[in-house]
This record gives C-alpha cells, structure tokens and sequence, in this order.
C-alpha cells in the first residue's frame, strides 16, 4: 500500500507560511491528494489483478481481453428477464442486431482523467502562488515565533508600519486576484461537475442521489445504479475472418474487476464535489460581502486582533482600503498574537498622526 501512494505523501506537507484559507485549501491540497491517489488506485493491479477479464470459445483469451479493452464492451439496457434464468446479469443475455445498446467506454480512460482533474484543481492555486510571489512570507520575518529577541522584534515591527503606511492603499490588485482564484476554484468544481456527467454519458449528477435512494427501497424493488452506471459483467463482440473467408462473429462475456473500485470511487466524488461546490459558493457570498462591506471587514479584523483595543482597530480600519485589509488580515493568521497585537498599536499610532492618502 504505502509503494502505491507512497508518492501522494509530499503533497501532505503544510505550509510554514498560510497565504490562503481552509476552503481554498480543500481545493488544491484535500481534493488533489484524494484524485491522485485514486489514480493510482485504478492502475494498481496489486489490489484489483486484471481490469478485465473475457470468456470466448475459439478465441484466444489473452486476444479477446486486449480487443475488448481497446475495442470497449456493451450491455442491453431495456434486456428484461431474470437473472441466473433468462439473462446472465443485468443488461447481459442473448440479443439482436435491433436491441439498444449501452456502450462501456469510460473505463480505459478513468486514470487519465482523474489525474487530468488533479492539474485543473491545482490550476488556481499556482495562479496564486505565482502572483502572490513571497509577500505576506517576507512580511512575517519569523514574527510567527512566540520567542524574538527584544530588539530584532521591534525593527521587524518598525519595516512592517513603515511599509503599510508607504504602500497605503496600493495593494488592492494583489487582494483582487486572490479573489479571482477564489472564483475560479468555484467554477472548477461545478465544471467539474459536468465534465464527469459527460465522461460518463449523462449519468453523474444524478448518481449519489441515485445510491441513496436505492437504500431506502426495499430489497425486491432495487434497480443498482452502479451495476447499471459501472457493470461487471458485459459482452463483447469479437470479428474474424473464417476458413472460407467470410466474417465470422464471436459474442464473449467480459468481467470488469476495476468496476467495483469505480463505482466507489465516484460515489465519493460525488459527495466530495458536491460539498466543495458548497462550501466554494459560501465562499464566494462572503468574500463578496467582505468587499463590499467595511463593516464586516472591521469585525473581521477585530476578531483577528482580539487582544488589541478596539479604538486601534477602528482607527486602522477606517483609513485601510481592502487591499491594505487583506494584507493585515493575512499576516494575523501568521504572527503570534502578541506579536500582532504590538504591530496593531504601533499601526494605528502612526496612522493616527498621519492624513489618509
């Protein structure tokens, strides 16, 4: 197990510095970590052995498997009959050239794009690590540890006034495009969404629900929406020539081992990604009302700076636009209280005696 997702572990290590907040972290770090492992899941032939597996007769089983898995599989969804009777499995039993079919092609391409929606989630995050560039690191000049020398703390402090009061309202392009990769994970995820609907041919949006009404159906009644959405067992047909040269048709029977991950595996996407597009969207109203709402942006800050005055914190958020906010904001989560505590006073102090740009 730990040779599998062995790799996945890096990815595990927390920031010293925190330059984002808990939602925008479930998107680059929580979700990234669950898709790449379950990539590695479903190529790992340790815990599933072979991903299919066809029955044929005068076809070499090595051939059918490798054409069938290239070639995919099929099931009849309108087959009707009862199963061990008329029908092998669900959607499997004898049929004609006018019977639907239900092409299984996804299966050969679930890697691939579970690695490919890991890129994309990360996407935002890199956007940001790019334009943030070091600051709110560079600010904090190790003020996150409780213990500093006297003297080496009150210089960090001094650079730190010096450079809110000289970058006074000229940081809001810097909040702005945090704000953007906020918007953007929230598009991702409901993208994402859909993108799955259409791997896998309209099924996905409905299919959590789909799992949980099942359970509330009783035994008799219950029509399986993984068997139907990831089947285990399907047919494939094989075409070769014959002795006298004419097409000859071999109808086989494929078991799909890697089916039972599957269908697992996007029942928990479903969940997942529901609840990330939640939380991603109350993400979004509140960073909305915290733009437009210098209020809220005071009480915020005052919650951030819970051990300092309430006058010194009125007096730096009256004359802070959101830009100057964020920043202060930011270093709050990064500096020891005390510490941040200290800077607010010596903030508002020289703030108090200087006009607002």
């Amino acid at each position: 197990m730990f040779d599998v997702f062995g790799s996945v572990k890096g990815l595990l290590k927390l920031d010293s510095v925190c330059i984002d907040n808990n939602v925008f972290r479930l998107h680059y770090k929580a979700t990234v970590i669950i898709l790449i492992a379950f990539s590695l899941l479903v190529t790992s032939r340790q815990y599933i052995g072979d991903p299919i597996d066809c029955i044929v007769d005068d076809i070499p089983l090595n051939v059918m498997d490798t054409y069938c898995w290239i070639y995919s599989t099929f099931t009849l969804p309108n087959l009707a009959g009862e199963v061990g009777k008329d029908i092998v499995q669900p959607g499997v039993g004898p049929h004609s050239e006018k019977d639907a079919t239900k092409y299984h092609k996804y299966y050969q391409w679930v890697c691939f794009t579970l690695f490919f929606q890991a890129i994309l989630f990360y996407v935002p995050r890199y956007l940001w690590k790019s334009w943030e560039g070091g600051r709110i690191k560079m600010l904090v000049l190790d003020l996150n540890c409780p213990v500093v020398n006297d003297e080496c703390k009150s210089d960090r402090k001094k650079l730190l006034v010096d450079y809110f009061t000289s970058n006074m309202h000229t940081q809001n392009f810097y909040a702005f495009r945090f704000f953007l990769c906020e918007i953007l994970n929230f598009v991702n995820v409901v993208g994402q969404i859909y993108f799955m609907d259409f791997f896998l041919d309209g099924e996905f949006t409905t299919y959590g629900a789909e799992v949980v009404g099942m359970t509330e159906m009783e035994p008799e009644d219950r029509i399986d929406p993984m068997s139907r959405i990831f089947p285990k067992v399907t047919k494939c047909t094989f075409h070769k020539y014959g002795p006298s040269g004419s097409v000859q048709k071999f109808d086989g029977l494929c078991v799909l081992p890697l089916n039972i991950v599957n269908e697992k595996i996007y029942v928990f996407l479903w969940f997942w990604f529901i609840i990330l597009a939640i939380l991603s969207g109350l993400s979004l109203a509140y960073r909305a009302a915290v733009v437009a709402g210098p209020k809220l942006r005071l009480i915020l800050l005052r919650a951030r700076a819970r051990l300092s005055p309430q006058t010194q914190i009125e007096t730096i958020a009256r004359k802070c636009q959101i830009g100057d906010w964020f920043v202060l904001y930011q270093l709050g989560k990064n500096i020891d209280p005390l510490i941040y505590k200290e800077l607010v006073a010596d903030l508002a102090d020289k703030l108090d005696g200087k006009d607002p740009v």
